[in-house]
C-alpha cells in the first residue's frame, strides 16, 4: 500500500513565530486515522521565525530526531548540552526518564525542519542528546543513514557515527537530480514513511509533490524518481 498524503490536506497550526504542519495527530490537531504509522508517532513540517522559538519543555520515553532544511536551530538541555544543527544537520535526543529542552531560532532567517518521534523500544534510560554534521553531497544519488537502532554496526556507515536511537528504526536521507531514480529494499512488514522536502517525485509511480507525505507498508521495493531535482527523507520502522 502506498498512500500520498497532499501537503494541503495536513494538520495544520499558525502560531505567529511557528507555522506547522502534522502529517499525524499532534497538539490541537486530531484525526483518528492518523494517530501515527507504525512506530512513527509525530512528523512535523516546522516553520520557524527569526529569533523565536520552544522555550524550555519537558519529554519522556520518545526518540525525538530534527532534520534541518533551512537555517539551524540552537539546542539547550537539563543534561547541559548545548549545540547548533545547521540546514541539512540532524540532532537525536532520546528522552529517556525524562529532559527538558529549549529549542531556539537564533538566526536572522526563518528556520525550517522536520520534527520525528519514535516509539522507543525500551525505557527507564538515562536521557541523551546529539547531532552530526551530514555534508549534503555526500547523499548524492544516495542513500545515507542519518540515525538508526542499530548504529554501532550500521554498514552504510563508513564513519561509525550514525546517530543512535533506541528504536527499531532508520531515518534516511537522499538527494536526486532531476530524473534520477533510487530504490530502497523494503520489509513489506514494516512502516516506511517518506517526504519530499524539495522537489517533484513519483513511489512506484505514484506521483508526490513537495512536502507530501508518502506513507508505505506491504511493498518490497521502492522506486523513487525524481521528476525535478529533490531531498527525500525517508524512515523505515518497525
Amino acid at each position: 500500500m502506498i498512500d500520498i498524503r497532499p501537503f494541503a490536506g495536513l494538520g495544520h497550526a499558525d502560531h505567529g513565530w511557528l507555522d506547522a504542519r502534522h502529517h499525524f495527530s499532534f497538539s490541537g490537531y486530531h484525526d483518528p486515522s492518523r494517530m501515527g504509522w507504525g512506530a512513527i508517532r509525530v512528523w512535523n513540517d516546522d516553520t520557524i521565525a527569526a529569533q523565536s522559538g520552544f522555550p524550555p519543555h519537558s519529554h519522556a520515553d520518545m526518540e525525538i530526531v530534527t532534520f534541518v532544511r533551512a537555517g539551524a536551530i540552537t539546542h539547550q538541555d537539563s543534561l547541559g548540552n548545548t549545540g547548533r544543527t545547521g540546514a541539512g544537520d540532524v540532532q537525536v535526543m532520546s528522552a529517556g526518564t525524562g529532559i527538558t529542552h529549549a529549542e531556539y531560532n537564533l538566526e536572522g532567517e526563518k528556520t525550517t525542519l522536520f520534527q520525528i518521534w519514535i516509539l522507543p523500544d525500551r525505557g527507564g534510560e538515562q536521557p541523551s542528546w546529539g547531532q552530526r554534521a551530514f555534508p549534503q553531497a555526500d547523499r548524492s544519488g544516495k542513500w545515507v543513514t542519518l540515525a538508526a537502532g542499530d548504529a554501532a554496526s550500521d554498514p552504510d556507515s563508513e564513519s561509525g557515527e550514525v546517530l543512535p536511537i533506541r528504536a527499531d528504526a532508520r531515518v534516511m536521507a537522499a538527494r536526486l537530480s532531476a530524473g534520477e531514480t533510487l530504490n530502497y529494499a523494503a520489509d513489506p512488514a514494516r512502516h516506511l514513511y517518506l517526504v519530499a522536502p524539495t522537489g517533484r517525485i513519483t513511489v512506484n509511480g505514484r506521483t508526490a509533490q513537495p512536502r507530501d507525505g508518502v506513507a508505505v507498508t506491504g511493498e518490497e521495493r521502492l522506486e523513487i524518481r525524481a521528476e525535478e531535482d529533490a531531498e527525500i527523507v525517508l524512515v523505515d520502522a518497525r
